[in-house]
């Protein structure tokens, strides 16, 4: 009697929607640092390659990893028309980039973006001619690219997909963890509040908004009004 052969990541298991979740974050990187590169380049005629990342180290935007595990799971798993996929995606993008536009301002006091200018916006978080872009992107990515992705991953030999697996778990929570804490305690920096706590002052030494500003140069540093 022959045993089922044990395959890495199937279906819709956590440990492909975290890997999909990677990947959409490194594509996300991608996209935006070549994007900015062809805008500067029109612009001025220079050639400047700029970070675009949501993490301290790494090329990863958690933003992009995000959006590819929800347009994966609630989407691709149902199996929409091409047209309600479609629909569906451009709603889901513009919430996800409004929602994460209007966190990122209430905790850490800092914009990433701002389409205020931009036509058909929404409260400058977002705009309807992105949401149809998302819409077109979340049809490729789901009836396109996913199936492709969903076979490589299934591909990889247990043991080693499981060390890949936990490798990368383990750096993003911190990597996440530490960059964002970073930002919150720059937000209460600019705000003339004193670290209390070995930590905070660790913070303030290692990642002073001169650092930050770096490894974040689109993101706007806000002051609160009245301080």
């Amino acid at each position: 009697m022959s045993s089922k052969k044990c395959v890495f990541a199937e279906g819709y298991s956590g440990k492909k929607l975290f890997l999909i979740f990677v990947i959409g974050s490194v594509i996300g990187v991608l996209y935006e640092e070549i994007l900015n590169l062809v805008k500067i380049y029109f612009a001025t005629g220079d050639i400047v390659w700029e970070l675009r990342r949501g993490v301290l180290y790494g090329p990863f935007n958690p933003l992009y990893g995000l959006g590819a595990v929800l347009v994966i799971y609630l989407l691709a798993k149902p199996n929409y028309s091409n047209i309600k996929t479609f629909i569906y995606g451009g709603l889901l993008g513009g919430f996800i980039e409004y929602s994460i536009s209007l966190l990122q301002e209430i905790f850490t006091h800092t914009t990433s973006w701002d389409y205020s200018h931009h036509f058909l916006n929404i409260g400058g978080r977002t705009t309807i001619p992105f949401m149809i872009a998302w819409g077109a992107f979340t049809l490729i990515f789901v009836k396109l690219i996913y199936p492709f992705l969903s076979k490589w991953i299934e591909k990889i030999p247990v043991n080693i997909g499981n060390i890949i697996f936990y490798t990368l778990l383990i750096f993003l929570i911190i990597d996440m963890l530490v960059s964002w804490t970073a930002l919150f305690r720059s937000a209460l920096r600019r705000n003339n509040i004193e670290a209390i706590t070995p930590v905070g002052r660790l913070y303030d030494k290692v990642y002073p908004d001169s650092v930050l500003s770096k490894k974040f140069p689109n993101t706007e540093f806000k002051v609160r009004k009245g301080k």
